[in-house]
C-alpha cells in the first residue's frame, strides 16, 4: 500500500497576508490610531483572532510568510506603513515595493514558532504629517 510523502514538520507555508484599514482622517484629526485603525488577517480559518480591531492576532507556524499592506478608508487620503516594530528573533520586516509602481508593502517570514504571544506595532505615515502615528493597542502574532 503506497504512502503519503510526509511533509517536513515546518514546511514554509502559504503567505499571510495582514491588511491594515485606516480611517486617515479621524486618525490626524485625533493623532492617534486608537478607533481608527482596523485589521484583517487571510488566517481566520487557522486560527486568528480579533479581526476587524487595532488587536489583532495572527495565527502563525514558523515559516510562513507575512505580507502587510494597508488600505485608506477614504479614497482621498494618503497613509502608507512607516515601520513595524516586532522582536527580530521572530521576523524581521522588510519594506518592499510592487515593480513599476510606487506602492508599498512589508514582508517577513516567521523565524520560529511562538510559544507566547509576539506583540507588534505598525507606524503609518498619514496624508501630510511627517511624523508617523504608530498603532496604540500592539497586535500579536500567536502560535
Amino acid at each position: 500500500m503506497a504512502t503519503k510523502p510526509r511533509q517536513p514538520e515546518h514546511a514554509p507555508q502559504r503567505p499571510i497576508s495582514i491588511t491594515a484599514v485606516v480611517d486617515c482622517v479621524g486618525a490626524l484629526a485625533s493623532r492617534s490610531m486608537q478607533g481608527n485603525l482596523y485589521l484583517y488577517d487571510t488566517n481566520r480559518a487557522g486560527g486568528s483572532t480579533g479581526l476587524g480591531s487595532e488587536a489583532l492576532h495572527t495565527r502563525v507556524r514558523r515559516g510562513d510568510q507575512l505580507l502587510w499592506n494597508v488600505l485608506a478608508l477614504e479614497c482621498e487620503a494618503f497613509v502608507g506603513i512607516h515601520a513595524i516594530e516586532i522582536d527580530p528573533a521572530y521576523c524581521v520586516p522588510e519594506r518592499r515595493v510592487y515593480p513599476g509602481t510606487d506602492v508599498a508593502y512589508w514582508t517577513a517570514t516567521v523565524k520560529k514558532d511562538a510559544t507566547a504571544p509576539v506583540p507588534y506595532r505598525i507606524g503609518f505615515l498619514l496624508g501630510t504629517r511627517a511624523e508617523p502615528v504608530t498603532s496604540t493597542l500592539p497586535s500579536a502574532l500567536i502560535g
